[in-house]
């Protein structure tokens, strides 16, 4: 059977202690993953400064290439895998074996880590506002005004989700960063963090920026307490846990939403398409898909046409081309989030403006279990299915007061404005609870390379100190 090591530092080692990749549907084993316990985590990050150097002694434009060459060999090349090869098919195939996400998604989301690894030097331009590259080498700039950044820790933790395999770009600047990687894959997607890792060390990054830990919650809370940052994906219980701890960038639900103000909403059959790519795009599964539509008119009549507009999403064959949606890889899963939306639509002042147009939101079909696109009209931002979000294509549509908007929204990652109301949009500007905002007819999954995602990856790894030096020949030659 294929075999998973854990990385310490880029060395292979196997473990007593394994754990089963399984298919979602017949649950037969597609892998042994050996797992790290927390004794072996915290004896490996003692040796966090070495492996920072190890990454130091490369120029960020060394390090840019480098993440160039790695973006082919993850699209494109066979990469090791344990002692075996993993073509890119082989790992479309196993990827979707183990989460249930059809090939055509998974080739997407390919593309999107392959984009990151290739707009590298724009990705960084971005996080750094345009800073000189030398304040990474160099650790200052003269260039302007001087600058100097200095590291927060040696190592970025990085504790991974197993929804959709386009959420690891996130974590890859870090080696542009000169910042080695701690990595807790996610039970049901092993696969991708690793394929990433093989392509940089085919690349040529060092093996010892790279940890690579499959293990349990104990394992998982000893990399967030033992580096220098972190970076956590999971549900609302499991980011709360950490939500006082400022070394932690936590990556909850996103509670994504389109807002169409008064100057546009006449016109909202217009918007429609980029509505429901909002909503469905992906599968529904990522935090950047929308889970609100909030409008000042015609809730009525913009639910109705997303619900038949979503209604042609329907299960189909792992490799056909047109699938657009995932089975749940656990079925009780499945229901359960189904069962939820049924106890919201128990209470008063919502109803489900798709049951018309299919026969049940909870299906089986060839043995899987499917959670089919859902949306909900609600009465009032208090009502409970107001402000959800689930791992499938799922939105409510609410009327709202202009006046109360972006207040009446709450926090929201990332807000599509469809409006060219000066006083609307600054608002939305001035608001601290919107972590993205798009402006105009733009699909809320569609990213920029230029602009960060969610939070800002160079100032949780960086912090800026005041810093001033008299540009002598002997003293700035000895720096360089």
């Amino acid at each position: 059977m294929l075999h998973i090591p854990i990385l310490r530092h880029g060395r292979e080692y196997r473990s007593i202690d394994t754990a089963p990749a399984v298919h979602f549907l017949t649950r037969e084993p597609m892998a042994e993953v050996s797992q790290a316990n927390f004794g072996l985590i915290r004896r490996d990050l003692r040796k966090q400064e070495e492996a920072r150097q190890a990454l130091t002694g490369f120029s960020t434009r060394e390090l840019i290439a480098m993440c160039a060459r790695a973006g082919e060999f993850f699209l494109n090349e066979t990469l090791p895998l344990g002692e075996a090869g993993q073509s890119p098919q082989d790992y479309v195939e196993q990827t979707s074996a183990t989460t249930g996400m059809p090939w055509v998604l998974i080739r997407r989301n390919m593309a999107k880590v392959h984009a990151m690894f290739t707009s590298m030097e724009t990705v960084l331009a971005g996080l750094t506002r345009g800073l000189s590259l030398e304040v990474l080498d160099r650790g200052y700039s003269m260039e302007g005004s001087p600058v100097s950044f200095f590291p927060r820790g040696n190592s970025l933790g990085v504790v991974l989700p197993s929804n959709s395999p386009a959420v690891h770009s996130l974590w890859i600047p870090s080696v542009a960063l000169k910042t080695p990687l701690v990595l807790k894959p996610g039970s049901a997607e092993p696969w991708t963090p690793m394929r990433i890792i093989q392509a940089f060390l085919k690349a040529g990054a060092p093996p010892e920026a790279f940890c690579y830990y499959p293990a349990d919650h104990g394992g998982a809370n000893e990399i967030l307490r033992s580096t220098g940052r972190g970076m956590l994906f999971g549900d609302v219980g499991a980011v709360k846990n950490w939500a006082t701890d400022p070394r932690i960038e936590l990556h909850g639900p996103g509670y994504s939403k389109v807002v169409i103000g008064d100057d546009c909403i006449d016109d909202w059959e217009k918007y429609i398409d980029i509505i429901a790519r909002s909503i469905a795009d992906n599968g529904g599964r990522s935090c950047i898909n929308a889970s609100g539509v909030w409008v000042t008119r015609h809730g009525d009549a913009i639910a109705e046409a997303l619900a038949e507009r979503l209604a042609v999403i329907r299960p189909r064959a792992a490799d056909d081309p047109e699938a657009g949606i995932a089975p749940f890889a656990n079925p009780e899963v499945g229901r359960r989030i189904s069962g939820m939306v049924d106890a919201g639509l128990a209470e008063a002042g919502a109803r489900e403006v798709s049951a018309k147009h299919r026969a049940g939101r909870c299906v089986e079909w060839e043995g899987c279990t499917y959670v089919l696109p859902t949306i909900v009209r609600c009465d009032s931002p208090e009502h409970p299915l107001a402000n959800k979000e689930y791992l499938f294509p799922f939105a409510s549509v609410l009327e709202v007061e202009e006046r109360e908007i972006p207040e009446v929204l709450g926090p929201t990652l990332v807000v599509t404005a469809i409006t060219r109301n000066p006083a609307l949009i600054n608002r939305l500007l001035a608001s601290p609870h919107v972590g993205r905002l798009n402006i105009g007819a733009v699909p809320t999954n569609v990213i920029s390379w230029d602009q960060p995602h969610e939070g800002n990856l160079f100032d949780h790894l960086y912090a800026r100190r005041a810093f001033q030096m008299v540009e002598e020949p002997a003293l700035t030659g000895a720096l360089k």
